[in-house]
């Protein structure tokens, strides 16, 4: 029997209503910085809309003028409420969001299932929100696709590269790393820490830690993987909640970025 993965932050991080999600996600997409790169896999940030979806807006808006030749998005994020050995995959067969059903890619999770780094942890899934929150932007962009949901806890960056290149593809797959950066500093210290987060992306290192990402261990996978296959990182866009809709005392750092392969 088939079973889906059911909405759960919807009313909570994004608006439940179909018609007002469609609506918000348009307008974000539609105000966002406009770049003409054409990623290979792009990095987001994943907190409440009103925070974050400005920011992550601009590398969702890449995907636009690829939607014809996407069919696959792989999409990793950080387990916020349970524990995860390296990287989980769900039980489930779909995943839901107010604007629909999405299947998963049954092919492509088949061909990493049996690495030792890979379990099924359906609890880690259940309440997760870093995941979910993408995917109203991801259908509203590219319509139809497949997903692939891992959610990484303690994986090494070996063990993450190692399950990107399995599902590496071509130009059919795009890869998403979901992940915020610094937590309740101040506004000062925020955009300093941030700023020095964003150069190590940009360096390529992999040696981020949960201070400066909360998707560190899938941060560092990418760029392992992005090293090994000779993807250029761009920054898109680095703002915190406190330039969108937060105060200035305890900020949370959000970044987007694109990563392209050479022509």
């Amino acid at each position: 029997m088939q079973s889906t993965r059911p909405a759960a932050v919807a009313g909570l991080f994004y608006p439940q209503n179909p018609r007002v999600l469609t609506g918000d996600v348009g307008r974000y997409l539609e105000a966002a910085r406009q770049f003409s790169y054409q990623p290979k896999a792009l990095v987001v940030p994943h907190a409440g809309y009103v925070y974050s979806a400005p920011i992550a807006a601009s590398a969702y808006r890449l995907l636009a003028p690829m939607s014809k030749r996407i069919r696959r998005v792989v999409l990793l994020g950080p387990a916020h409420r349970v524990w995860v050995r390296s990287l989980a995959l769900p039980e489930e067969q779909y995943f839901a969001t107010p604007l629909g059903k999405l299947d998963l890619d049954s092919d492509a999770i088949a061909t990493i299932s049996h690495l030792p780094q890979v379990d099924i942890v359906p609890d880690a899934h259940a309440r997760e929100h870093a995941l979910e929150v993408q995917l109203p932007f991801l259908q509203l962009v590219l319509g139809y696709f497949r997903l692939v949901p891992l959610l990484v806890g303690g994986a090494t960056p070996d063990e993450v590269a190692e399950v990107l290149d399995y599902l590496w593809g071509g130009k059919e797959t795009v890869i998403v790393v979901s992940s915020d950066l610094s937590h309740y500093f101040p506004y000062t210290t925020g955009n300093k820490v941030d700023k020095a987060t964003a150069q190590a992306i940009l360096d390529l290192r992999t040696d981020l830690v949960g201070e400066q990402a909360c998707g560190a261990h899938a941060l560092n996978g990418l760029c392992l993987a992005a090293r090994n296959h000779c993807l250029h990182p761009h920054l898109l866009d680095l703002r915190n909640s406190g330039d969108t809709a937060g105060d200035r005392e305890r900020v949370v750092g959000y970044g987007a970025f694109a990563f392209t392969e050479a022509p």
